[in-house]
């Protein structure tokens, strides 16, 4: 920042200093006035070095504290109490900023920000800038190089329509196996971008513009580390020096994508403390650190209010971080802090502020480097600019690398980034300076009209079917130029020659910083990352109370109508009545099996947002998984005590206490297994509808092996090990045994075995009592198995619609009309497709290439 800039403040404030003198009455010359205003000015200047003395005594005391309390304390009018003798203000006092709630947090971000957002937030940014000036403080910087980029895509050539079928998909995996044997596949290659170079700077704003579907998006997640794996990625990507393999891009930068994620039922400031949290304060508390410790050295005294901000925000692990109140308020997401997100079937925040809500989830982070697609997609012009201002200031006072792809940016936000890259069909046409970007196209004979937006005629000069009217070279014939006729007037111009020359240049080491770099996977240790899942999941539950309030009143209202149906008044103990408990016990068990069941919707639900927090790397899948789990237990108890203890003496069981319990267990973990089941399920089938096919198959299954509908001696030979694989044969052995091995039932013998026994032989259960604990165990092996399941699918399963994706053979129609046959490849017969696109999954998963008619499913 230059000095002009950093003197803007000074002035500003000299001239209100000015103008509050001019403003000042005139004293009369009388005597009496003049000892007046002597007297009073003595008193106040004594007051005023009574006051500065005991403020330098305060801050003397702070810094002779440890280091780790030194970087925790800070004086501050927060914890003041109101001063009579001062006019009710408020004198500094000590304030550990680890202590400061929610109010004391928003009362410090609205001193430093008022309602003046952009004014204030540039303020704030450069009184931190100048404090770490001072002292000779550097904030860590990157710089982003790439270059030759290639990423090109296999797809599958079908014929007919190249829509995701049982055909195309069953074609699409023989050729699998086909490939496998060493024959060859229907496949073709499409390149999404073509040797893309380029280099971003820290401290610089870069604008990416781009028709749609011109790879604007597919750079940004290759600069980011974020492509799909099925993807074809040729070329070298660095950060500082440094290849993207050699540490964790996705730590280090900030990928803001198109779709707005959230968690329906977390209020705006809930989600990002939440992101703010998982994404940790990076090297903050060091650079603090050193600042704190050179001040001391060099005898400055910092301001107090920025000492209290600088220090609130390098305090690590905080469930709640004043850096959210801050984001909030220059995002304006401050008046809706408090309301739920909400979604399609719940109200919450706008579209607009869902859009900003995404912003700040990622910015909200110490990530220096800043990759945001398409982020005022739902914003009206003005909050676009405000957001773009802040961006601004952010990259040149903070020094953040920031690149920013936008449609159609109105022409005040288009004047605030300094860098322009223009991409079309892959390729990148210009990349160097804004100012300059004008220039070349008149050399290349096109100029933008006076009253035509810059952003537009530079999007409108590419198309073939716009092109001609920006023609100003009269004299001579128009023709039309193409991607590759501009790629190469750009190599050829100053800009690209500049381009070059700074990309032949190595990189310089002692320009960087050996923090500007993330080598770690996740921000918080393992404890950590399992408290703040489990924090989140428990909100979420608190948040769902009623769904859980009602399944349990659910299930105690069917308890009762259960106990009435099977109640008897003198239940006797034969083999008539026999038939009575066991229906009720395979009626219970199927209860609670189905009770289970909404788990794979609430499962499903959450997928999206937990995929998109696994890629940011906010936790794994492990930390989601055993919270989930573990704060199911206490649910699945209280549903299976208040069916036990309705059903059970309604019924009429054994009236033993020892055998309720035995019961009341074996209930808890079969309702326990049934909710991991469906877990698992949702995690491997991902969307609603296989998700409910395979539940409702995987009921079907238990339940047919079950042996209760087929006993387990009438099962054909070669399906009798199934009986050993469902868990409700499991529970059934243990209920029945618990039942009919009891007493009462033991004590009338008929042809030698006991009544218990002669039931149970003919269900086919007739095992010894100690098999009740095996069933036990065999239960909670199921659960684990299911959890463990569980977690393997949360972390090899991807977002569903990244598969490989399927084009068709048939001849497309070009733009104007005319129908136009594929080149035939004479080495294998295949058609020679190259197109350009987008390969990133859409919500539809469905795609239609822009350069043919080919559409592209996935």
């Amino acid at each position: 920042m230059s000095s002009v800039e950093m003197g803007e403040e000074d002035e500003i404030v000299d001239q209100e200093a000015a103008s509050a003198s001019a403003s000042r009455p005139q004293l009369s010359s009388s005597s009496s006035l003049r000892e007046a205003l002597s007297s009073s000015s003595s008193l106040s200047l004594r007051e005023q070095r009574h006051d500065e003395e005991e403020v330098k005594l305060k801050w003397a005391a702070i810094e002779r504290l440890p280091t780790l309390d030194r970087l925790h304390t800070s004086l501050s009018h927060l914890h003041a109490k109101a001063n009579a003798a001062d006019g009710g203000a408020r004198r500094l006092q000590p304030v550990d900023v680890r202590t400061l709630g929610a109010a004391e947090r928003r009362e410090l971000v609205h001193a430093l920000v008022t309602d003046d957002i952009q004014k204030d937030n540039l303020r704030l940014l450069r009184r931190q800038r100048r404090r770490m000036d001072r002292v000779g403080v550097r904030q860590p910087t990157v710089e982003v190089r790439w270059r030759n980029v290639r990423v090109e895509a296999e797809c599958q050539v079908v014929d007919g329509k190249p829509l995701p079928t049982l055909l195309n998909s069953g074609i699409s995996t023989l050729s699998l196996f086909t490939t496998m044997l060493g024959f060859k596949r229907n496949q073709e290659r499409i390149h999404i971008l073509k040797d893309v170079t380029g280099i971003l700077k820290p401290s610089r704003m870069t604008l990416l513009l781009g028709p749609p579907g011109c790879g604007k998006t597919s750079l940004l997640l290759a600069l980011a580390g974020k492509l799909n794996r099925n993807l074809k990625v040729t070329g070298e990507i660095e950060y500082n020096g440094v290849k993207l393999q050699d540490f964790v891009p996705e730590k280090t930068s900030a990928y803001i994508g198109q779709y707005d994620l959230h968690v329906p039922e977390m209020t705006v400031r809930e989600t990002l403390d939440f992101s703010a949290r998982f994404q940790g304060i990076g090297r903050r508390a060091e650079i603090m650190k050193e600042v704190i410790r050179r001040e001391k050295e060099a005898g400055i005294t910092p301001d107090p209010g920025i000492d209290t901000y600088m220090k609130a925000i390098s305090m690590e692990g905080l469930e709640r971080s004043i850096q959210t109140d801050y984001i909030m308020k220059i995002l304006g997401l401050d008046t809706c802090a408090d309301v739920l997100v909400g979604d399609a079937m719940r109200r919450g925040i706008s579209g607009g502020e869902k859009k900003r809500l995404t912003t700040g989830e990622m910015i909200v982070g110490p990530s220096k480097v800043l990759f945001m697609d398409e982020i005022s997609t739902g914003l009206d012009s003005s909050t676009t600019f405000q957001i773009v201002s802040c961006l601004q200031h952010l990259a040149h006072i903070s020094e953040s690398t920031i690149l920013v792809s936008l449609l159609q940016p109105e022409p005040e936000t288009y004047d605030l980034f300094d860098d322009i890259i223009l991409m079309a069909e892959g390729q990148i046409v210009y990349h160097g300076p804004k100012d300059c970007i004008m220039s070349f196209f008149e050399s290349c004979g096109f100029k933008c009209p006076e009253r035509k937006g810059s952003a537009d005629f530079l999007q409108e000069v590419l198309s073939k079917k716009d092109q001609q009217q920006y023609w100003s070279r009269t004299e001579e014939r128009y023709n039309f130029v193409t991607v590759d006729q501009f790629c190469d007037k750009f190599k050829a111009s100053p800009s690209g020659q500049n381009l070059v020359e700074e990309l032949l240049k190595p990189y310089d080491e002692s320009k960087g910083h050996k923090d500007a770099l993330s080598f770690n996977i996740y921000s918080l240790s393992k404890m950590n990352l399992l408290k703040a899942c489990f924090a989140r999941e428990l909100l979420l539950m608190k948040r769902n109370a009623f769904l859980h309030i009602t399944k349990t009143i659910q299930i105690g209202l069917l308890a009762v109508i259960t106990g009435t149906v099977f109640l008897r008044t003198r239940m006797g103990v034969d083999r008539v009545h026999a038939n009575y408990y066991m229906g009720s016990i395979f009626y219970a068990l199927l209860l609670l099996v189905m009770n289970g069941f909404p788990e794979l919707a609430m499962a499903v639900s959450k997928l999206p947002v937990f995929y998109k927090q696994r890629d940011y790397y906010f936790y794994p899948a492990w930390a989601y998984a055993i919270p989930s789990f573990i704060l199911k237990i206490p649910v699945s108890l209280v549903e299976s005590v208040a069916w036990t203890s309705i059903s059970y003496f309604l019924i009429g069981y054994t009236p033993e206490a020892s055998r309720f319990f035995r019961q009341l267990l074996v209930l808890f973990l079969i309702h326990t297994g049934a909710l991991s089941m469906f877990r698992c399920i949702a995690s491997y089938c991902q969307t609603m509808g296989p998700s409910t096919v395979g539940g409702t198959l995987a009921i079907q299954v238990i339940l047919l092996l079950g042996g209760f509908i087929i006993p387990r001696p009438f099962l054909p030979n070669w399906l009798k090990w199934g009986f050993w694989l469902s868990p409700l044969s499991y529970a059934e052995i243990g209920l029945t045994g618990n039942e009919f091995l009891a007493p009462r039932w033991l004590e009338i013998t008929v042809s030698g075995a006991t009544l218990g026994r002669r039931i149970l032989m003919g269900q086919g259960l007739d095992f010894p009592s100690y098999f009740y604990w095996i069933s036990v165990g065999a239960l909670v092996g199921f659960i684990l198995l299911f959890n463990v399941c569980f977690a393997t699918g949360l972390t090899i399963k991807n977002l569903p619609g990244t598969s490989q994706a399927i084009i068709s053979r048939k001849k497309p129609t070009t733009f104007d009309g005319r129908d136009q046959g594929f080149p035939m490849d004479t080495k294998n017969g295949m058609p020679k497709l190259q197109a350009e696109t987008d390969l990133t999954a859409n919500r539809n998963g469905r795609m239609v290439l822009p350069f043919t008619s080919l559409t592209i499913s996935f």
